[in-house]
């Protein structure tokens, strides 16, 4: 069974939204997607509530559909995968994966 993995995020204060999101084009969607557990990997930049003017709790949210869980662990313990990861939790701040079925 397909499984999305669902990451909300905001930036460290020292992280400028342009240095985010160069790396976040240039560098994380691209290597995401190569990974052969992943179908489809995208990131969201949030930018309002619906029907609130407050702001969203999360500037960020990252959907990942893994075709293979235990491929997708092997993935992301590569060498390659771990340089990224570290890259992203040196940029990201109240980070939140959650791992998700589809119902239906």
């Amino acid at each position: 069974m397909a499984t999305k993995i669902v990451a909300l995020f905001n930036l460290k204060p020292d992280i400028s939204v342009a240095d985010y999101e160069t790396w976040a084009t240039q560098t994380d969607i691209p290597t995401v997607n190569g990974l052969g557990s992943v179908d489809e990997f995208a990131v969201f930049k949030s930018v309002g509530l619906l029907d609130s003017e407050d702001a969203p709790p999360y500037k960020y949210i990252e959907i990942i559909d893994v075709n293979d869980m235990d491929g997708f662990g092997t993935d992301v313990g590569t060498e390659a995968m771990q340089a990224v990861a570290a890259e992203f939790q040196a940029m990201a701040d109240d980070l939140v994966f959650i791992l998700t079925d589809k119902l239906g």
